[in-house]
């Protein structure tokens, strides 16, 4: 049939005269024809936006184009005389997808919201709330309604379908003769953001939909649904399909194959996919098996994929010189210079060692390589952060437990966060596993450990919170977190007891170190008089009442003191505890 210019979703009917016309839209605003037959630009329309163009479409008149852009407008293109027909404001922020109806008189456009224009009047027929982001794609899933008891008027009872960019649900609406539902219908989830849609469009009331849908992770999801109505549940995909690489050669682990776009051909029964390289894609054609839920096909893609880079040319020519010529050079007089030949390039450099010196070991040479990190220092006299994130992501791809001592050893917060900061996104959760995995090590390892987590948490926060299996990733890590916070309030109750166990026995300590004073008397004067021998009887009285007086006291006093014992055991935790309380002193 001759080349045909590229599939539009919206063509329903074909006109032989431009089927090899190819419309561009630019960033600039302006729209370029491009002939595939003759393979260069036919015509360049200018003057409807002035801003970028997001999507572009023919209507079934091949003359006719629609166009919406940046600019919040829609134009409508007269593609004979290249000049616009009709340009109007289609939405309050940038336009970014359209859609023609099935018979060629609505237009659908779509920003954040929808809107159904009535391309006569140019005014809304009705509004659907669209998505929380901007629209990528609409197409009409359907051709005519599905009750078919009521009068067509080529728009009502229509379902179509919507894809939004960073959203992994397409939402399907549905057109009907009132405007109060202005909500989705139903809708299919898809693993990532799609890509690429392309459906299967229902001609009979019966017939399913089917839906193929090219997610940004390189995975095809296909749908097959009757469209009857609401449906509450997301639907999800019958089939998914991957592709592979088999992993025989010199790398065992098999590699995921991103699928590009995928096409139902026009048996409905069969795909044509399209995976591998942008620059040099490859397109296959693969029979529909719905009956699995998961298909992985191995496709060996390397060989065909192995781009051939062409020898830089260079207007520099080297001369080729015999080995007999001899070249005079400038230079010293009486020295003469070696000319290297090309094949003297090949050869091994002869090593510049003065005779009667040993050549040095690998051992040695290794040694002399070995960088030591507490040499890199800055003209500040701080280590460089450079050189420890570049040392982190070394030791951490080469599990080397001396650099990442190194590295993970330093006190200093400001290198931490530096480090932390400039080291590259991969190396995140190989850094949490080895943290983790010293945090069960020795206490003192596990304090130093703890300032890189925090680091790590606050400044890599929103990458960690969107990887999908970050829970398991930390399981680990939380487990450690709560077993040791659990143990923090016993561990506070004890240290409050055996504080004040530690200052009584202080206290009591410096009571022990004070001196008694001393009571004998430091002069006695005697008297020689017959008095004394008289009153030397009664002070032997006097002594002994004394006595018993003091053996009074000491009982008085003994008895306060075994109070104050049974006290301090209560304070000290030492009386008779329940069983509870004594594990606890335990």
């Amino acid at each position: 049939d001759g080349p045909q210019r590229k599939k539009r979703k919206s063509d329903v009917a074909e006109v032989d005269k431009q089927l090899d016309i190819l419309a561009i839209g630019t960033a600039v605003g302006s729209i370029l024809l491009y002939s595939t037959v003759k393979g260069e630009l036919q015509s360049k329309l200018d003057g409807g936006h002035d801003n970028r163009v997001n999507c572009v479409r023919w209507h079934q008149d091949n003359c006719c184009l629609y166009s919406c852009s940046e600019d919040k407008h829609i134009v409508e293109w007269n593609t004979q005389t290249c000049k616009v027909k009709c340009k109007w404001k289609g939405d309050n922020s940038s336009v970014t997808s359209l859609c023609i109806s099935p018979d060629g008189k609505m237009l659908l456009s779509a920003g954040r919201t929808i809107k159904l224009w009535d391309l006569e009047t140019k005014e809304v027929y009705r509004h659907f709330t669209g998505h929380s982001t901007s629209v990528s794609s609409l197409m009409f899933t359907t051709v005519k309604p599905m009750n078919e008891n009521k009068p067509f008027d080529g728009i009502t009872g229509l379902y179509f379908l919507s894809g939004a960019i960073h959203d992994r649900l397409l939402s399907v609406w549905y057109i009907r003769s009132d405007r109060k539902e202005k909500n989705a219908v139903m809708s299919f989830t898809v693993t990532d953001e799609p890509t690429f849609i392309d459906l299967t469009v229902s001609e009979v009331k019966e017939e399913p939909v089917k839906l193929a849908v090219v997610c940004r992770d390189g995975q095809l999801h296909l749908f097959e649904h009757i469209l009857n109505g609401y449906c509450k549940k997301p639907l999800t995909s019958n089939c998914t399909i991957q592709i592979a690489t088999p992993g025989n050669d010199e790398d065992s682990t098999p590699k995921p194959v991103p699928i590009l776009a995928a096409a139902f051909c026009t048996d409905k029964q069969s795909l044509l996919l399209v995976y591998g390289n942008t620059l040099q894609p490859i397109i296959e054609k693969v029979s529909l098996n719905t009956t699995e839920s998961h298909v992985c096909l191995i496709r060996d893609i390397q060989k065909v994929l192995s781009l051939k880079t062409d020898v830089a040319l260079t207007k520099v020519k080297t001369p080729v010189v015999n080995s007999d010529t001899k070249v005079l050079v400038p230079g010293v007089p009486g020295h003469s210079t070696t000319v290297k030949t090309p094949s003297s390039g090949k050869e091994k450099k002869k090593n510049k060692r003065k005779p009667g010196e040993t050549e040095e070991s690998i051992e040695e040479r290794l040694g002399a390589l070995d960088i030591d990190v507490s040499k890199v220092k800055t003209p500040g006299g701080l280590p460089q952060t450079d050189s420890f994130a570049v040392l982190l992501v070394q030791g951490l791809e080469s599990n080397d437990a001396e650099i990442l001592n190194r590295v993970l050893n330093t006190r200093k917060e400001n290198v931490i966060k530096n480090t932390v900061a400039r080291m590259p996104i991969h190396a995140v959760i190989p850094l949490l596993h080895e943290l983790t995995k010293r945090l069960q090590g020795n206490p003192y390892s596990a304090s130093l450990m703890v300032r890189w987590l925090k680091s790590v948490f606050t400044l890599h926060a929103s990458y960690l919170s969107t990887l999908p299996d970050l829970i398991p990733q930390l399981g680990m890590l939380y487990q450690l977190m709560e077993s040791r916070v659990k143990t923090l309030q016993k561990l506070s109750r004890l240290h409050g007891r055996l504080f004040i166990l530690v200052t009584q026995v202080a206290a009591s300590e410096k009571m022990q170190d004070v001196p008694e004073v001393n009571q004998t008397a430091k002069l006695v004067y005697e008297d020689e008089s017959s008095e004394e021998e008289e009153g030397s009887d009664d002070e032997m009285i006097a002594d002994k009442d004394s006595d018993e007086n003091w053996d009074e006291d000491e009982e008085k006093e003994e008895q306060p003191d075994e109070q104050d014992m049974t006290v301090e055991k209560e304070i000290n935790g030492d009386s008779d505890l329940e069983p509870e309380n004594e594990s606890e002193e335990e």
